[in-house]
């Protein structure tokens, strides 16, 4: 291992799907051949082409105690495997060292189900299944179930979530953020996936059949979750270890937002990073779990994108679990990772099932000499194993174990990364109007020469988001060509994502069947699709993440973003914070008691798209950018509390902001400003005075962006930013702070500097 950088080491297994109720269940079963695919149970499927699905067996009552999703559930079951298999004890623990970062595709759809399927039937709706919907509620359910102070965070990027949460996890240990994190990620099996890729006809009539008949998915459902820590700290607990995680890579197509780019160009990038990143040449990857969906499209490209990087190799095995426990969503990646992760401490590669004699042989000519194991799992030393995971979006990840250590990249970049570009999309609030609304006329788009054909795909939340970040990119003076396209990165922070179309979608399925799903709308249900659209209409390919974590999340993007610049991952990255409001989500924030009869709430609701461009000083140097300010810190804390409480503690928050303070090497006077939250829900405003003053006892200068425009959740989180940073320039002050907060007691600080 390189001198510098942390080891990451996997020391618990937590796993349920269609193969089984836990880890060893589930193993047994792939690496035996049997597959979980049966007729789905959960919903009448008689209209539609296909009937298949791989749902667990478990009800919701035998998942857990406590009332949450599905989705959650399945996850807390998951993960009390792992952590019981880590031997952890988090009584002795500090539990503000660790962490939950979870990914997620559908976030909470059976609650979404359940609240509008009450609705169209004249039954009373219940307000805990508006809290229980979005995505961001999951990590931070899972972390109060189990009492967890660290860092939370909902990964969102759809199939590539599971992945993508795992190598976040890794990023935030080797940064000294955390010690330990149960990371992984959740679906439950639900009518909204069914329809959309039903709409879509993307649905396999019989059992999926990846690199093999490959005429489509069959959706599944489950969790995988690993306890993924410190070498040391694994070491110091006497804990057993199960792998190294050495490296991941991120990617984006730029191509298309739900096929893959037909090349695999994408695919490729996220492989060849994930390789460089973990120290590892092709020809050390042993076994790679394949993303192997089963649609012809994907296997197409992913098949090509082997075959390319790694040439004539019948040493290299290739499987795709798939072909067993389905489609997992946003769980696929971490089911896959706990899945290999078995494989190298078996010495045993699980095969792709359903091949006849003949399909074999056809196999055989499309593998290119790669050695893809068929119907029977083959004896093998596994040393060096790769997952990939590719998505909606096109979104790419893959990740690297090893069964010890070996020589990590180590190149962090510890220069100063400077905010050089800003684009702002807010509301305003028009006479007799109840809240604030953006103003996004076709006229707008028509100015930065976005297509009409290309801007009609587009949901309410991807408009708002790609204007700012055309904006963004206007002001920091930076245009996409093939010379840095794959050295920008996006991040995207939301609290409640494309709510609107995940609602129109869902009572469109309640109402007319799913089988009358809509293609049009279903691509934008995934919270990504904002992520990807921004991606396909700048030509940005390189990393890129969605992060739903709350109001808070506008922030977090941030932080996410300066990492990837450290690892070196990216010269510069676009950090958002998007969320919209429609007449939709209006009703949902008042049933649910947040706005007009909540305790203690004068909150006005807005909308809007925040995107700070951050850049290394070389990039920022390199091209002369103007320079609003330097992020000379931040930090983030949680006092465990479930979702639906927004008090949280103070305790929090001063713990947010003296981690803030100190990544910047200065004392909280030194600050001149602070850009608060105060929002109009009395617990949180006296949570924020009470930090204050016990921070700042000789007072601090205040500011409220949402005093002009609303409440708008992340986006509103990163306007605060955005604003200390155009301040920077002109106010005497040398150092800013701003902070936020998220449901499930959340917060997080970000310190400027004057560049």
């Amino acid at each position: 291992m390189s001198d510098g950088i942390k080891r990451c080491v996997v020391t618990g297994l937590g796993l349920v799907c269609a193969l089984g109720d836990d880890a060893a269940s589930c193993a047994a079963s792939a690496f035996s051949g049997k597959s979980g695919i049966k007729d789905v149970e959960s919903f009448g499927t008689a209209n539609c082409y296909s009937h298949k699905g791989a749902e667990v067996s478990l009800t919701d009552e035998q998942l857990s105690s406590g009332k949450y999703d599905r989705t959650t559930l399945l996850c807390i079951k998951a993960a009390g495997e792992a952590l019981s298999d880590s031997g952890l004890d988090l009584e002795k623990e500090d539990r503000k060292k660790i962490g939950v970062i979870l990914g997620t595709c559908i976030g909470g759809a059976a609650s979404i189900d359940k609240y509008y399927q009450d609705s169209y039937e004249g039954r009373p709706t219940d307000k805990e299944d508006i809290l229980r919907m979005p995505a961001s509620a999951i990590a931070n359910n899972v972390a109060a179930h189990f009492g967890l102070d660290g860092i939370t965070a909902n990964i969102v990027n759809a199939c590539a979530a599971g992945t993508m949460s795992l190598a976040g996890a890794c990023d935030m240990i080797r940064c000294g953020k955390a010690d330990i994190f149960v990371a992984g990620g959740c679906d439950s099996f639900s009518s909204l996936a069914y329809a959309g890729f039903h709409a879509l006809h993307a649905l396999s009539e019989e059992a999926c059949s990846p690199f093999n008949h490959s005429n489509g998915i069959t959706i599944g459902e489950g969790s995988g979750v690993l306890i993924i820590e410190s070498y040391e700290h694994a070491v110091a607990r006497g804990a057993k270890i199960y792998c190294d995680v050495l490296g991941a890579g991120v990617s984006s197509d730029a191509y298309h937002i739900t096929a893959p780019r037909p090349d695999g160009e994408g695919q490729m990038s996220a492989i060849t990073r994930a390789a460089k990143n973990s120290g590892v040449d092709f020809s050390e990857i042993d076994y790679i779990n394949a993303h192997g969906t089963g649609t012809s499209k994907n296997d197409e490209a992913e098949f090509l994108s082997l075959k390319t990087l790694f040439g004539n190799r019948p040493d290299l095995a290739v499987s795709s679990t798939k072909s067993m426990n389905g489609h997992c969503l946003g769980a696929a990646g971490s089911i896959e990772a706990v899945l290999t992760i078995e494989a190298m401490n078996r010495g045993e590669v699980p095969p792709t099932i359903g091949y006849s004699e003949e399909d074999i042989e056809a196999l055989k000519e499309k593998s290119g000499g790669i050695g893809f194991v068929a119907n029977e799992k083959i004896s093998k030393d596994l040393k060096v194993c790769m997952s990939n995971s590719f998505a909606f979006g096109g979104n790419n990840a893959s990740i690297v174990f090893s069964k010890g250590p070996h020589d990590v990249r180590c190149d962090r970049n510890e220069d100063p990364i400077y905010i050089t570009g800003l684009g702002e999309v807010t509301g305003t609030k028009a006479e007799g109007a109840a809240d604030y609304r953006a103003d996004i006329s076709p006229e707008i788009f028509k100015q930065h020469e976005v297509k009409t054909a290309f801007l009609r795909k587009l949901d309410r939340f991807s408009e708002l988001q790609l204007l700012s970040g055309i904006l963004a990119l206007e002001d920091a003076n930076i245009k996409v060509d093939d010379t840095n396209a794959n050295d920008i990165g996006i991040v995207i922070g939301t609290s409640d994502g494309p709510i609107t179309e995940i609602v129109n979608f869902q009572k469109l399925v309640i109402e007319k069947g799913i089988e009358n799903g809509s293609a049009f709308m279903f691509p934008n249900t995934v919270y990504n699709a904002a992520g990807g659209y921004l991606s396909i209409f700048t030509g940005i390919k390189g990393f890129n993440i969605t992060v739903a974590n709350g109001f808070q999340a506008g922030l977090q993007s941030v932080m996410y973003a300066c990492e990837a610049i450290r690892r070196g991952d990216e010269e510069i990255m676009l950090a958002s914070g998007t969320d919209e409001l429609t007449d939709i989500e209006a009703d949902l924030y008042k049933n649910a008691g947040y706005i007009g009869n909540g305790k203690d709430s004068g909150v006005i609701l807005g909308e809007g798209s925040v995107t700070l461009i951050l850049e290394s000083s070389k990039a920022a140097e390199a091209h002369g950018s103007r320079k609003y300010a330097q992020v000379a810190g931040y930090g983030t804390a949680r006092h465990s509390v479930s979702y639906d409480k927004v008090e949280g503690t103070g305790e929090a928050l001063v713990r947010a902001i003296e981690e803030a303070v100190a990544d910047a090497g200065i004392k909280a006077d030194d600050i001149s400003v602070l850009y608060g939250f105060a929002n109009g829900i009395k617990p949180l405003d006296d949570i924020l005075n009470g930090a204050v003053s016990e921070i700042w006892k000789n007072g601090i200068e205040v500011r409220n962006v949402r005093e002009e425009t609303g409440e708008a959740r992340a986006a509103s989180a990163s306007l605060s930013l955005a604003k200390a940073a155009r301040e920077m320039e002109t106010n005497a002050g040398d150092y800013s702070i701003a902070v936020s907060f998220g449901a499930g007691g959340i917060y997080s600080a970000i310190v400027l500097k004057r560049a």
